[in-house]
């Protein structure tokens, strides 16, 4: 899994790139936990899940400990470009009722 941020107008967009899966979720939850500790996140998060080759139930939980995270900050999280892979896990996991797709 390949990791970028970038902050445009107070947002932190994190573009994802590579397969989110038990092998890669706990040194992404490592870098995104460094990018949305930071005091510059303000406004939102924006995860860009264009390049997700695949995703599991893993992915999953590590997408719902940084909304808690961010939550207790009042940071709202959305999902960008999800591919298809990854939309219909996001989909099926009811997720975007709290990250809404955008």
């Amino acid at each position: 899994m390949k990791i970028k941020y970038q902050r445009l107008g107070g947002d932190t967009y994190i573009y994802l790139n590579g397969e989110l899966d038990e092998c890669s979720a706990s040194k992404t939850r490592e870098i995104i936990d460094d990018i949305i500790s930071k005091p510059l996140v303000k406004n939102k998060v924006i995860f860009n899940f264009s390049s997700v080759t695949f995703m599991d139930s893993t992915g999953i939980g590590m997408l719902i400990g940084r909304y808690k995270k961010l939550k207790s900050k009042g940071v709202p999280i959305y999902i960008q470009n999800p591919s298809s892979e990854a939309d219909k896990i996001l989909e099926i996991s009811g997720l975007y009722k709290i990250m809404p797709k955008i």
